[in-house]
């Protein structure tokens, strides 16, 4: 699969794997697999009847050994190493069926993604080769993904929570398919050198390659990546690609966006963009007192609380920064890592905190209004309070993207990148611990296992007040920039569009 996605990831995983690196959001991704790996165990094996090798610690050799021995035994293998026609392959669950009244095999490949997608075809069909190869007796190929129409009802009753996709006609019909794969995989390992791939679109898809930041230094430096260009899509994609552009200033102006074209001629010039009169009256538009709201939410591959369903949203915790006349700023803030579920004490106490008239704003309206309208939809004596909330809901994003534009940015409008360029003293990396949302959503899962003592759980709690504080009152921050004459390093030019 990694030569799949490139040749060059398949040499790199293979001969330097140290090099690879994987992002807080990746690292998340694969501890939620980890967790919807170990359910499906329990639910395809209820009688706890399966043996689980354990390819980490044994090593795969060993792993494929391991499972060689236990086909005879007739019972679920878990991570089943089979190797054959140069290829290995472990497979999630490997259960013995009878089939026209002859002993065969269901391989069962586990997703923890709510469809099935392409790469998954893929991957189950070289599983399916390799097994068949290693002459396995295979009459069954299925891939199992998360079900989201599955509710909880307590009492780790999970039955149901992963939908079965049968792939047999099609993964043991691709079996030339997969064998020229694997003849051209062999090829690009046995090389000495590392095959000459230019970063590109393929980096990100089907998933982040661990080796881009290593990638990107093997290749000759541009003055201005062609990267930095946001919401690279349809034909501006096909071009760039067809005409392997790697730097931002050889791409033409007549086919950029406005908002491209403007992150284009900031970079290329290094000045910064700033409609100074435009942003002062946007923001004054709305009515006052201006209020700041930051939320952060979970979402449970495994539902953990009854009535609820796999990957819903929960808010936990919320950071309200509100202006006074004077001037100064009230602030009030909410969490909940009790491992209770948390929605009706953040609805409840976000009521409580937001004034009752006046603009509030967020940063990407489009999460917390989602997140509003769920809570009103879910607390029917709340939903005259919320709806008032999420009716009064500025998004400053937009205000911010039609307004300015830094080159420090790097072609991200995200907070963690705008707020640097305003602001020297507010920073998300001299932060402690919880640095961005995905770290938080990891640490209110840690918060929240029995097992977690009370010092660590203090210590995390401090972590997240600490983060989404920081976050809304950079709101305060950013608006403030927008309202009040700003000193930014670069000469601020009005004349780009």
């Amino acid at each position: 699969m990694a030569f799949r996605q490139c040749p060059r990831r398949l040499w790199l995983e293979v001969h330097q794997p140290a090099l690879r690196e994987y992002s807080p959001a990746t690292e998340a991704k694969f501890a939620v697999g980890d967790l919807v790996g170990e359910l499906a165990r329990h639910l395809y094996d209820p009688d706890d009847n399966g043996v689980l090798v354990k390819v980490m610690e044994e090593g795969p050799d060993a792993g494929v050994a391991r499972t060689e021995a236990l086909l005879d035994k007739r019972v679920p293998i878990f991570e089943a190493g089979f190797q054959a026609a140069g290829a290995r392959a472990f497979i999630d669950i490997l259960r013995p069926i009878k089939k026209s009244g002859q002993r065969s095999w269901e391989l069962i490949e586990v997703k923890s993604s709510t469809s099935l997608k392409g790469n998954h075809r893929d991957d189950v069909a070289i599983q399916a080769y390799v097994a068949q190869q290693a002459h396995l007796n295979l009459s069954a190929v299925k891939v199992a993904h998360i079900d989201t129409g599955f509710i909880y009802k307590g009492q780790n009753h999970y039955g149901g929570l992963l939908r079965e996709v049968d792939l047999t006609h099609e993964a043991l019909s691709r079996y030339d398919e997969i064998s020229r794969w694997v003849r051209s995989a062999q090829e690009i390992v046995a090389a000495e050198d590392m095959p000459f791939i230019l970063t590109g679109v393929q980096c990100r898809s089907p998933h982040p390659c661990g080796f881009i930041k290593y990638c990107r230094t093997q290749e000759e430096p541009v003055a201005h990546s062609v990267d930095l260009l946001p919401r690279v899509q349809g034909e501006l994609r096909r071009w760039i690609q067809t005409h392997q552009i790697r730097e931002l200033s050889e791409v033409p102006d007549e086919i950029l966006t406005p908002i491209q074209l403007r992150v284009k001629k900031c970079t290329l010039s290094n000045t910064c963009f700033f409609d100074r009169s435009g942003a002062k009256s946007d923001v004054l538009s709305y009515s006052e007192p201006h209020a700041f709201l930051d939320f952060e939410a979970v979402q449970l591959a495994v539902p953990i609380w009854p009535g609820t369903h796999a990957y819903q949203m929960f808010p936990f915790q919320f950071s309200l920064h509100v202006r006074r006349p004077d001037g100064g700023l009230d602030h009030h803030e909410f969490m909940d890592i009790s491992g209770a579920e948390p929605s009706r004490a953040f609805a409840e106490a976000l009521v409580r905190a937001c004034p009752d008239t006046g603009a509030i704003f967020v940063w990407n309206a489009s999460f917390e209004l989602a997140r509003l309208g769920a809570l009103a939809k879910q607390f029917e004596d709340l939903k005259l309070a919320l709806t008032q909330i999420q009716d009064r809901i500025v998004d400053l994003l937009k205000i911010v993207e039609m307004r300015y534009y830094h080159p420090e940015q790097r072609g991200s409008w995200k907070l963690k990148r705008v707020l640097p360029t305003l602001s020297s003293a507010l920073n998300h990396d001299h932060l402690d611990g919880v640095k961005d949302g995905y770290m938080a959503v990891l640490a209110y899962v840690e918060a929240i296992q029995p097992e977690t003592s009370s010092e660590r759980r203090g210590q995390i709690q401090q972590e997240l007040f600490t983060y989404c504080r920081l976050d809304s009152l950079a709101l305060v921050t950013i608006l403030n920039a927008m309202v009040n004459n700003i000193e930014t390093e670069l000469l601020v030019s009005s004349s780009i569009p």
